[in-house]
């Protein structure tokens, strides 16, 4: 287990770094991206960049320096890579239960844009969507190998409660591990959603893809 898996987890479980205003850097983690990670006044940068360098390029003063457009901006640029957006991180414990939502594999799916956006981002991508094709959602491994899932709800069926139907049958796929959702600050109904499902909000996060899409990772259907 890496550095930022074991930080992530101990999170999800609500062991929370201390607010302490530090930066820690970690090496590069498995999975298709680096990252700077947010913690409450706790950051995290996890990538090939020596400490040192990092650490000269942030304001100590600056609480939340590490999570600026100047840093990132620099980071991307020293990663020969582009910052994606700022993204709320939240995860959710297994159910206890059989989901409400029965899932149903959905292996002809790998060029809808929410899959494709996965599959650049995890690996073992699966996919499913509810028996009334309302929505589809897409498991895999994410940063340092965590476990992630998206959704997306049909534009006709949004506001009905899907998107809340198919993150919380989601928990179920996650074989006994917290399971991570990322989800945009602005995108309100969707971390409603998610929130009505039962996932925590644990930080914040932007991610730096390490290498161009991986065109023959794709997806792997009902099965890791």
């Amino acid at each position: 287990m890496t550095a930022l898996l074991d930080l992530l987890l101990a999170a999800a479980a609500g062991r929370f770094p201390p607010a302490d205003a530090l930066v820690e850097v970690f090496d590069s983690p498995p999975g298709p991206s680096d990252a700077v990670v947010a913690f409450t006044a706790h950051h995290v940068v996890a990538a090939d960049v020596p400490a040192r360098e990092i650490l000269e390029r942030l304001d100590p003063d600056d609480v939340g320096a590490p999570m600026g457009a100047r840093f990132l901006a620099w980071l991307a640029g020293r990663l020969g890579s582009e910052a994606g957006m700022v993204d709320a991180v939240l995860a959710a414990d297994p159910p206890t239960g059989p989901p409400a939502t029965r899932l149903v594999p959905r292996d002809d799916l790998a060029g809808h844009p929410r899959v494709s956006r996965s599959i650049r981002y995890r690996t073992g991508v699966r996919v499913f969507a509810d028996p009334g094709g309302r929505g589809v959602l897409s498991v895999g491994r994410g940063l340092a190998d965590r476990l992630e899932v998206s959704v997306e709800v049909d534009p006709e069926h949004r506001g009905a409660g899907v998107g809340r139907e198919l993150a919380s049958a989601a928990r179920a796929l996650a074989d006994g591990e917290p399971l991570f959702a990322q989800v945009s600050p602005g995108n309100a109904s969707s971390l409603r959603a998610f929130l009505a499902a039962g996932y925590r909000p644990l930080g914040a996060e932007v991610l730096f893809l390490k290498a161009a899409p991986r065109p023959t990772e794709g997806v792997v259907g009902s099965s890791r």
